[in-house]
């Protein structure tokens, strides 16, 4: 007995307007354009970067020179000594990561709380206000935060310092060896977080509004609490543009000269306290010595702005990576 092959029915043909659309290859004159501008950009992104990083390093070169590593590892900056100067950022380098890092403690929390009020919690007919009032904070200069810090928030700002000093003095970098307060690190890096945490909120709100609706619906549906539907479905999702928006921030606060100069005192010398009176940063050594700085001074300061720049770029890159292995939404894709 053999079998007996039935042949599949044929599929039934579909009508002029049933048939799918199959999206073609072939880039029209518009995508040719569009694909021309963007390399464009790319390129130029990469060529302007390349100049600067030329310009940096044929003024600084006399510096390199001179001074070796050493300018990389040096305290001191002299611009009086004899041999004409004797300088070394590794104190300032050190001071411009301190404030960097404080200020990110402090302002990426408060973005990340502010950026959840705004989306999760404020009544709706009041949050296109407050979306106004962060971006109008983020648009404000820092020179404005710079004399601000240094006229009011100072005093209130080294009454905390003596605060933390006196009951959490356990730990080294709040206690303050001489009992001053003024001009340190942790003054200077609250009024940078303050102008940085604009920044990061707008950044972070805007990736955990686009957070998946029928997801946010469904948790709440199945008895979540609010706070737990946040935890797991706009957290998640929002990981990516929160690490994003504190990169976009800590890159300003790397960078920011005026506001620090306007409240620091300048010292070249090391200490762990932050709360201690006296700080530095690269941005501020160079914008208070630039205009009155001879031909070596001059090139010492490019130098450190070569320092800078390599700072920078590798914040930078190790944030693209970060970002890259945790794409917004990942977390939440089934």
């Amino acid at each position: 007995m053999t079998d007996v092959m039935t042949p599949a029915p044929p599929e039934p043909e579909l009508e002029a307007d049933e048939v799918p659309m199959r999206p073609t290859v072939r880039p029209n004159g518009g995508d040719r354009v569009f694909l021309g501008i963007t390399k464009a950009a790319g390129f130029s992104t990469f060529v302007i970067m390349t100049a600067i990083g030329i310009f940096l390093l044929k003024g600084a070169w006399p510096t390199l020179q001179r001074e070796g590593a050493s300018f990389f590892t040096g305290y001191e900056w002299n611009a009086a000594a004899e041999g004409g100067g004797d300088f070394g950022v590794a104190v300032v380098v050190y001071y411009t990561i301190a404030i960097a890092v404080v200020a990110m403690a402090i302002a990426v929390p408060l973005a990340i709380i502010t950026a959840l009020f705004v989306n999760e919690y404020a009544p709706r007919r009041v949050r296109p206000a407050l979306i106004a009032m962060v971006d109008l904070f983020a648009a404000v200069p820092s020179l404005i935060y710079g004399l601000w810090g240094r006229e009011l928030a100072s005093t209130h700002l080294q009454d905390v310092a003596r605060w933390f000093d006196v009951h959490v003095s356990f730990i080294p970098p709040l206690r303050s060896p001489t009992n001053t307060y003024d001009g340190s690190t942790f003054i200077a890096a609250t009024i940078v977080a303050l102008m940085i945490m604009p920044i990061a909120t707008a950044v972070i709100r805007e990736v955990f509004a686009q957070a998946p609706v029928v997801e946010k619906e469904g948790a709440l549906a199945l008895g979540g609490t609010r706070w737990g539907m946040i935890r797991t479905v706009v957290l998640p999702f929002g990981k990516g543009g929160i690490i994003g928006g504190s990169m976009l921030a800590l890159g300003r606060a790397l960078g920011e000269p005026i506001a620090v100069a306007l409240i620091i005192i300048p010292i070249f010398t090391p200490h762990l306290s932050i709360s201690e009176r006296g700080s530095n940063s690269v941005g501020s050594l160079i914008a208070t010595k630039f205009s009155e700085a001879g031909p070596k001074e001059l090139s010492a300061l490019i130098a450190a702005g070569i320092a800078l720049f390599a700072i920078t770029l590798i914040v930078n890159f190790g944030a693209s990576f970060i970002v890259a292995r945790s794409r917004s939404g990942a977390a939440t894709e089934g």
